[in-house]
């Protein structure tokens, strides 16, 4: 887009939702892997993870960066349910946790069938209270990352906790390694990306389902594929594009699975996030930094 070396667009609907003079900003440098980030609207603050160092950072739009736990247990992913409280997968513990209203952190699955989750990886809250997540082995493949364990699960599978009973269920069980996930903006689709290609010979793409009843999916089909990189985190802005993280920067895709552009960073990007006052910023997790862009197009997620 004219002179801005940011951008790569492959179709005029993604110049129509970036602007040509927003520079990308670096919020922070120094983590060792950063993901999860989660806007506070209330709060006008923005949380995100730094596994390797186990701990959890806050921003706010005055530039101060603080810590905002520590030790985390490895924290990974962040999300919020609709009564505004952290959701968070956990390296450490393999368990998925709500940090309620008082500071107190309230266990919502930590295994399955009898035997402990492999490592809890990204979460998302359906409008019904419905938590959903993955668990590859990420956080038990070294000790870098969490604590270095053999996997009890036979499958790497994506899970849906019940608001109601705390009943977990796996709604999927046939990835290499489920990774980010997100419903559509109508909640009638679920897109979950596999990054299995990282160490197996398969596709580097996102698959989407349809949501049944907010409790199940049924009818998977191929989404979308990185050229560069594979898929981790992503979300949706308003009209549906999906916005994901890619090893050369983001990648932003129709609703269609059309490669619309890209926004180029020089560190391979982990996750991000929708957010500040009118949801317009774009942050960015990557390698060690956390960025921010403004872009026209706002983010679907809540709250």
């Amino acid at each position: 887009m004219g002179d801005n070396p940011i951008y790569e667009i492959r179709d005029e609907r993604f110049g129509a939702m970036v602007i040509g003079s927003a520079a990308l900003e670096e919020l922070y440098s120094g983590c060792r892997w950063t993901e999860g980030p989660v806007w506070f609207s209330d709060l006008n603050c923005l949380l995100w993870s730094d596994i390797p160092n186990e701990r959890m950072m806050r921003w706010t739009p005055d530039g101060t960066v603080s810590v905002f736990r520590s030790p985390s247990n490895y924290v990974n992913g962040n999300t919020r349910d609709r009564q505004g409280r952290l959701v968070s997968c956990e390296h450490g513990g393999r368990r998925v946790t709500r940090t309620e209203t008082d500071g107190t952190i309230t266990v919502l699955a930590d295994s399955y069938q009898g035997k402990r989750l492999n490592s809890p990886n990204d979460v998302v809250v359906h409008s019904d209270g419905g938590v959903w997540f993955t668990d590859p082995t990420y956080g038990i493949l070294s000790d870098y990352e969490g604590h270095k364990a053999e996997p009890e699960q036979p499958t790497r599978n994506v899970y849906r906790i019940d608001p109601a009973s705390g009943a977990i269920d796996a709604v999927v069980e046939d990835f290499i390694q489920p990774n980010g996930l997100a419903f559509s903006p109508d909640e009638t689709k679920l897109y979950i990306a596999d990054s299995g290609s990282a160490k197996h010979d398969v596709p580097r793409h996102i698959r989407v389902f349809d949501v049944i009843d907010g409790r199940a999916l049924a009818n998977s089909r191929y989404f979308c594929s990185l050229d560069v990189g594979h898929p981790d985190g992503f979300r949706f802005d308003v009209a549906g594009n999906l916005w994901t993280s890619a090893a050369d920067g983001v990648h932003c895709f129709s609703p269609e699975g059309t490669l619309l552009g890209k926004i180029r960073v020089s560190q391979t990007v982990s996750n991000l996030t929708f957010g500040g006052p009118k949801k317009n910023r774009l942050f960015i997790t990557a390698t060690r930094s956390v960025y921010s862009i403004y872009i026209k197009t706002t983010g679907a997620q809540y709250p």
